[in-house]
């Protein structure tokens, strides 16, 4: 209720600009929440993500009202799940009154993996981002990126070598664009598949034994790495583009090996 004495607070964001410049992104950057991801044994996994928070700024607004984003975050009740990511999206274009939008919502994921020998489990945890973007007539396109790590081991190194070869840990990275769900450990599963060997959290001496003599047997540089990983990407139906990245820290040098694959399968490029 207005009082007599109130003071009129002037609001400076909707004012026009003259400039004439639309901005692509404005918004927020590393804000953490909890959320809950569904996992593919049926279970529940809650975690705290970092969200980045951006719309499309028309070129008359002088700025965006930063506070509702964070409004439309605690508004979710608790915590976030994937089933509301994309409602919160075009709630947050909507309050905004922007005509595109774009989340992002990094975590980290736990898949619980079985030693090849002794069967201990483990806990190892993933880099995972989930990607929302409205573009301009409100069409919806969800990315999923995950980061690997797995063991890479050097076929020059095998070759040239009396004895022994250099092996190192990678981290393979696979940003794709989805047109229906694909579980997280699905993504992990086709990218330890390609590589000299999958990494694990606890591992007894005759894991350690195995794993080392798997990599032996299955040495992959970082091109056969990006190669690999790509043919299982375009063999999934359920992925229409995607970026697929591979570092390897290597053991011998100071410096990574890199190498990257970029396709959109619905272009044909």
């Amino acid at each position: 209720m207005n009082t007599p004495n109130a003071i009129a607070i002037p609001d400076v964001q909707s004012s026009a600009d003259s400039r004439r410049i639309a901005i692509d992104k404005v918004g927020i950057k590393s804000i953490r929440h909890p959320i809950k991801v569904a996992d593919k044994r049926g279970g529940v996994q809650h975690t705290v993500a970092s969200f980045n928070m951006y719309v499309g700024l028309p070129h008359n607004f002088k700025g965006t009202h930063m506070s509702r984003f964070i409004e439309i975050l605690n508004g979710r009740e608790r915590e976030i799940s994937v089933e509301n990511f994309e409602p919160m999206l075009r709630t947050m274009v909507e309050r905004l009154e922007a005509e595109t939008g774009h989340v992002e919502m990094s975590f980290p994921y736990f898949i619980n993996k079985t030693a090849p020998v002794s069967g201990v489990q483990s806990l190892m945890d993933y880099e995972v981002c989930f990607i929302g973007s409205i573009g301009e007539g409100g069409a919806y396109e969800f990315t999923m990126k995950v980061v690997v790590p797995v063991t890479s081991l050097c076929p020059c190194s095998k070759k040239i070598s009396a004895y022994g070869a250099h092996n190192q840990r990678s981290h393979v990275t696979v940003t794709a664009v989805l047109n229906d769900h694909l579980w997280i450990e699905e993504m992990v599963q086709m990218v330890e598949a390609q590589a000299s060997c999958e990494v694990f959290g606890l591992l007894k001496r005759p894991d350690e034994k195995w794993v080392t003599e798997r990599a032996y047997d299955n040495p992959k540089f970082v091109e056969d790495m990006v190669r690999d990983v790509a043919g299982q990407l375009n063999r999934e139906p359920r992925i229409d583009a995607y970026v697929v990245e591979s570092e390897n820290f290597e053991s011998i040098h100071n410096h990574s090996a890199y190498a990257l694959i970029e396709r959109d399968k619905r272009g044909g490029a």
